[in-house]
């Protein structure tokens, strides 16, 4: 159960209602999608067989998409297991290394001449800090730090593997593609001259950001991919060991009187997406997609202001250098936004979770991004 009292159902329901999601993205003229297959649907145990069905309505949401003109990036795992992988430790165990790469393997050989662009890990790092530092995903854990290290350390193991298999593959599209996405939040102390909340800044910076790089692309590491993938939202300053965000109990009204603007998540900061892309593409030399940016409000000026800001600032990063391939808002469609529940809306388009036919509907922001995309520009 989530922190509104809420559990997911069947959420926005585009498991079921993808041809009409992809007529909506003819509308808004995006040219790509990200979207997930869910491993727990595909394979019921061990090394078994793809169920077929299930397989089938991936390959008919990937054919619609490719018949629109939209390219699709598949992601590998965002989050979820089966339970039989829960039940044997999840990725703390390494015993998930092998199992994942059987899946994969299965899953490139039939969907090869339908995806040329894969994902294999949406944010490692959110996964196993929430699961294990802070107690919000499964397994609930907290403190566990040699628990969120082999996190890391595995799936790191496991991305390298089947990258390996997915480029040995390759697709039937064209050039073959693959990496992973790391989140990036900029931790910092709120009073530069506080030496806890400095320490405790360089701390997590040191674990969430450049650990993670490093088990993932650094050094010889980074041949496996092809691309980073970039998740930017903000930042979390620290005052007093607290983080001054929303998410952490402070109303927005606390925040903006200390001069910590964010939206219902996170501190906004946009010039951070400017420097982050710059660190990372130096750090790993390696293509750059931002595979989510987005911000969650009622108030559909902030985000109209937000994504002009965030979007001018990866125009500066390319003007200097950076090899930025494409840009991925999150999200299409207000979601259930895991242990958050329904309460935050990301979507370009609202959805009534209320209304058995999950009815969508264009908020104001989705208009605006219509013509950025329309006119691959932006004036600001």
């Amino acid at each position: 159960m989530a922190r509104d009292g809420k559990t997911c159902g069947i959420a926005c329901n585009s498991y079921y209602q993808y041809a009409e999601d992809i007529e909506w993205m003819g509308k808004l003229g995006v040219n790509a999608y990200r979207f997930g297959v869910e491993w727990s649907r595909l394979q019921s145990e061990a090394n078994g067989p793809l169920n077929q069905a299930e397989l089938a309505r991936y390959v008919d949401q990937l054919d619609r998409l490719n018949a629109a003109g939209i390219v699709p990036m598949v992601v590998l795992h965002h989050f979820s297991n089966p339970s039989w992988i829960n039940a044997i430790g999840g990725w703390t165990n390494p015993a998930t290394i092998p199992v994942f790469v059987d899946y994969v393997t299965k899953l490139v050989a039939a969907l090869r001449d339908h995806v040329r662009i894969w994902n294999t890990f949406n944010e490692p790092d959110t996964y196993a800090s929430c699961g294990y530092l802070i107690g919000e995903f499964p397994p609930l854990r907290k403190g566990r730090l040699d628990s969120y290290r082999a996190v890391i350390f595995h799936m790191a193991k496991a991305h390298e593997r089947v990258c390996g298999v997915i480029r040995e593959a390759g697709s039937g599209l064209g050039n073959v593609e693959v990496g992973f996405s790391k989140n990036w939040t900029f931790f910092q102390p709120y009073q530069k001259t506080s030496p806890w909340d400095a320490a405790m800044a360089a701390f997590i910076h040191s674990q969430l950001n450049t650990l993670v790089l490093e088990r993932f692309v650094g050094g010889a590491r980074k041949a496996a991919s092809t691309y980073l993938g970039v998740n930017y939202y903000g930042r979390i300053r620290f005052r007093n060991l607290k983080p001054l965000v929303p998410t952490f109990g402070f109303s927005l009204e606390e925040l903006a009187r200390l001069g910590v603007e964010c939206d219902d998540m996170l501190e906004r900061h946009p010039p951070g997406l400017e420097s982050a892309l710059l660190e990372m593409f130096e750090y790993c030399r390696l293509p750059i997609y931002i595979t989510e940016h987005g911000s969650s409000s009622a108030d559909e000026a902030f985000r109209e202001r937000d994504l002009r800001e965030n979007l001018a600032a990866v125009h500066r990063a390319i003007d200097r250098g950076v090899d930025v391939r494409g840009f991925y808002y999150w999200s299409l469609l207000d979601n259930f936004e895991w242990q958050f529940g329904y309460s935050k809306k990301f979507g370009l388009l609202s959805v009534d979770f209320d209304h058995e036919q999950r009815t969508r509907q264009m908020k104001p922001l989705a208009h605006i991004y219509r013509q950025v995309c329309l006119d691959n520009a932006l004036e600001y």
